[in-house]
């Protein structure tokens, strides 16, 4: 069974997506834990059965004591996988490179086009007729992991950030928990 812990900082629907997909009993979810105690995701899990936690970042005096902190947290759950699903910290390259090949994260563009934040307004400035989500291995540079798995939407004519959004969520919840099934499958 593989264990896994999965950071979020919001609504936390990645996550749920996750937890409500069949895994036919390869995957144990160990904890949710996020940065923020009012997380919306934090309920959602609980629902679900899975033990959350918060750790504060603004508690620590900067990103490497809150890192070191974070993965003493996560350790302690001895995952194989961690996954972020909208947790929106970066992270330092020793905090990556400690979960290396473990660490697993969903951007919602086709990468390595559209990195970072505010994909879907860029994409539309861009004219792009394709855009979608993309899960990859997390590496010290940002969205810049070995890809696993992408998924494609076409771009609307009368799109808006919000309505190219919610159609490539859909696709993240789709191909998000198809990964995890893979990972497990070995």
């Amino acid at each position: 069974v593989m264990r896994v812990v999965i950071l979020i900082s919001g609504r936390g629907s990645n996550m749920q997506a996750l937890l409500e997909a069949e895994y036919n009993g390869a995957v144990e979810f160990c904890c949710v834990l996020s940065n923020k105690a009012d997380a919306a995701g934090l309920q959602v899990a609980a629902a679900h059965g899975v033990p959350t936690d918060v750790l504060d970042h603004r508690a620590f005096p900067d990103r490497a004591s809150f890192d070191t902190a974070l993965a003493e947290r996560i350790d302690a759950h001895r995952p194989d996988v961690v996954v972020l699903a909208g947790f929106m910290r970066v992270l330092t390259a020793d905090f990556v490179r400690h979960y290396e090949h473990r660490l697993i994260n969903v951007h919602p563009a086709l990468l390595p086009a559209f990195p970072g934040l505010d994909t879907h307004a860029r994409a539309l400035a861009a004219g792009v007729r394709l855009h979608g989500c993309t899960v990859h291995f997390v590496t010290p540079e940002v969205d810049a992991g070995p890809i696993i798995a992408q998924a494609a939407v076409p771009v609307l004519a009368d799109d808006t950030p919000h309505s190219l959004a919610a159609r490539v969520l859909r696709q993240e919840h789709r191909v998000f928990p198809m990964v995890l099934r893979w990972l497990a499958q070995g």
